[in-house]
């Protein structure tokens, strides 16, 4: 039933509201079906559960509507939610608006700020908490952000469609933000035991390969996709066969996915060959030399300072910069690589954030700090919540104890 939902959460929400733009009220009313599902599901399973939900959902919508209305105003919101969704001939299909849904999401009048969140509110269904954690904003302050853009959706009436050529750019990028944001969220599950994220990061896929089948002219949808297949092709690598977290450094190649590698080599070709280089192919570019270097046995430090510098340009963010500090450390050693960190220590975004910790314990334990490396890995360990990637942290303060 999780996996159901999960798959289709976006969907419904979508059909639910494409006539009226009350995504409030389509989440909702799927809530709803989802609860009456949790009763009446574990008797008898239906034949179609998307469809049932959308049923069940869109009742809830127009006995709500019911309630409220009041003269022509009610009468046109019941006529309004009573077309809104006719169900296909085929009960085992259902339109799929959720691009429509996306770009609409990442309208102008949207707020900046708000546009990927609400995307991965409503087209993914991921709770507000979860969200602002990967924003690294407070819970509290993005909660109103999506009420804010929920009701500026339904009072301008902004259409779930893909915009026009000429508005496209504009948008675009709060939807590559959306789905990126929506892998990573998922990447962090390293073990994949969690039905929830290892669907998540499906559909995550699926979107980003959806956009660059129907926007191949950019550069920008293709560089997400091919970074999203780099990252999945060695997804498989990072569990020993024994459920220890591998880090990159020490993965089996042989279990990478290299189809998936070679499908993200071309796409990254074919984005560079399109226009101006972007975030997404400089990520994209990063993961490359990762990869090569792997391949080849040597990884070429400056090469990818020099990536991180052009990504740090176009985005200023705090992670490219820790990225940054780590690969310098691979260029100029444990000590240069520390510098550039403390230089972010006075950035309280990175204060709860896992990977600042664990960057700054294995350089401190490579230049012999190893007081300070052990408090480090602490921090490190009290922060990550992923168990495998818990008990490998815990490995490295246990060597370097005996060290």
């Amino acid at each position: 039933m999780e996996a159901v939902i999960r798959r289709s959460h976006g969907r419904l929400v979508a059909l639910l509201a494409s006539r009226n733009r009350d995504l409030a009220g389509a989440e909702d009313a799927l809530a709803d079906a989802c609860a009456a599902a949790l009763k009446d599901w574990p008797r008898e399973l239906p034949d179609n559960p998307e469809a049932w939900l959308l049923t069940v959902a869109r009742r809830r919508l127009i006995d709500a509507a019911r309630k409220l209305a009041r003269g022509e105003e009610g009468a046109a919101e019941l006529e309004i939610i009573g077309d809104t969704v006719t169900l296909p001939a085929d009960p085992g299909t259902l339109p799929d608006p959720r691009l429509g849904l996306l770009f609409a999401c990442a309208h102008p009048g949207i707020a900046p700020e708000a546009r990927a969140p609400l995307m991965l509110q409503v087209v993914l269904g991921l709770d507000a908490a979860t969200i602002a954690a990967s924003f690294l904003v407070a819970p509290a302050a993005l909660a109103q952000r999506l009420v804010r853009a929920k009701a500026k959706i339904r009072a301008a009436g902004i259409p779930f469609s893909v915009p026009e050529p000429a508005e496209l750019p504009a948008r675009l990028e709060a939807v590559l933000d959306a789905i990126y944001a929506c892998y990573a969220e998922a990447w962090a599950d390293a073990s994949g035991s969690e039905a929830r994220w290892r669907n998540l990061r499906e559909e995550a896929i699926w979107l980003a390969r959806l956009l660059a089948s129907l926007l191949p002219d950019q550069p920008e949808a293709l560089g997400l996709l091919a970074l999203l297949l780099y990252c999945e092709s060695r997804r498989d690598a990072r569990l020993s066969a024994a459920g220890d977290y591998v880090p990159l450094a020490e993965q089996d190649l042989t279990r990478w996915n290299h189809a998936l590698l070679e499908e993200a080599e071309a796409l990254l070709r074919q984005a560079s060959a399109g226009g101006p280089t972007g975030r997404y192919q400089l990520e994209a570019a990063l993961q490359s030399a990762h990869a090569s270097g792997r391949r080849r046995g040597r990884i070429d430090w400056a090469a990818l300072v020099a990536l991180y510098d052009a990504l740090m340009a176009l985005t200023g963010s705090p992670v490219v910069a820790l990225n940054r500090a780590v690969a310098l450390a691979g260029r100029d050693g444990p000590d240069a690589g520390l510098a550039a960190l403390d230089g972010l220590a006075a950035d309280a975004r990175l204060l709860d954030y896992q990977p600042f910790w664990a960057a700054r314990a294995e350089l401190l334990a490579r230049a012999g700090r190893s007081a300070e490396a052990g408090e480090a890995y602490r921090r490190a360990i009290g922060l990550e919540r992923e168990a495998a990637v818990r008990a490998y942290l815990q490995r490295q303060l246990a060597a370097l104890g005996s060290g």
